[in-house]
């Protein structure tokens, strides 16, 4: 079956280029295929927040869809290039940096191809090893998805196990208290992720309207320590109040109604981010 879908993102920006640059290429190999923009618009260099973008949005496009990932610090560098396949039947095609880790650890990854990249660069793109966007990745992505190359084309098999991986912790409970990291920042509003889930939550018997003790630190530091409300909605609060609610990918979220939570308290992302929550 040919894969008519292709969604790209990268630390590139649009003020220059360089994504054009990669549309172009993929129209090279063919008009007919369907390319879209996850997003562009990742901080240069976080690896981390790419790994994340995929986990939000790779489940909720059509079996067979090809995703192009490229925030990649080591290009040019013997850090590998791989294309994966999900058990849900999507790929990725990205550097093997660590933009993988939240796939493969809450989702599941079938099969690993090690990006051949004699066989598999845009013909004529010299002998430039800063790009490998537009030379590697995009012109493979595209190749796959016009039916010019199957999966198995790509390079060799490499064992999941082998793909590099960012650290992760799981939330859990203990003491009556859901314990997890601040995941990411919902831009632009300034909410914040947190990896509990909504289900582990609900142990704590909390209900909408209740108000919860919520306890963010950074390594040992005490960065916020209040009590909010748990909501249904921003629209349940007056404005600038706090809120934890259900965020879209079913786990907690903290906000402030019509506020910036990062901005009013300089909070971070990543397993260094520690939150607790207890219901008062």
């Amino acid at each position: 079956m040919t894969k008519q879908l292709l969604v790209l993102q990268s630390d590139f920006g649009i003020s220059d280029g360089a994504v054009s640059a990669m549309y172009g290429v993929i129209n090279s190999v063919s008009v007919d295929l369907q390319i879209y923009d996850l997003t562009h618009q990742i901080p240069q260099f976080n690896i981390w927040e790419a790994s994340y973008r995929l986990l939000q949005t790779v489940t909720y496009w059509p079996q067979d869809t090809i995703f192009v990932s490229i925030v990649d610090p080591g290009v040019g560098s013997e850090r590998r290039s791989v294309a994966v396949l999900t058990e849900d039947g999507h790929y990725i095609i990205t550097p093997d940096n660590g933009t993988l880790t939240h796939i493969a650890h809450y989702a599941t990854i079938k099969a690993v191809r090690l990006i051949d990249e004699d066989k598999n660069r845009l013909p004529k793109s010299g002998e430039s090893h800063t790009f490998h966007g537009r030379d590697i990745f995009a012109y493979t992505a595209a190749r796959l998805a016009a039916g010019e190359i199957r999966f198995e084309d790509i390079g060799p098999e490499a064992t999941v196990e082998s793909i590099v991986s960012l650290s992760l912790s799981d939330s859990y409970l203990a003491n009556e208290q859901a314990f997890g990291t601040i995941d990411i920042i919902d831009r632009p509003f300034g909410n914040l992720w947190t990896n509990i889930r909504r289900t582990d939550f609900l142990q704590l018997d909390a209900s909408y309207g209740d108000s919860i003790e919520v306890l963010i630190k950074h390594h040992d530091r005490v960065v916020y320590k209040n009590f909010v409300t748990y909501s249904r909605s921003f629209a349940d609060l007056r404005i600038g109040e706090a809120l934890i609610y259900v965020n879209s990918l079913d786990n907690l979220g903290l906000g402030i109604n019509q506020g910036s939570f990062v901005d009013a308290y300089s909070v971070g992302t990543g397993t260094s981010w520690k939150v607790t929550l207890k219901k008062a």
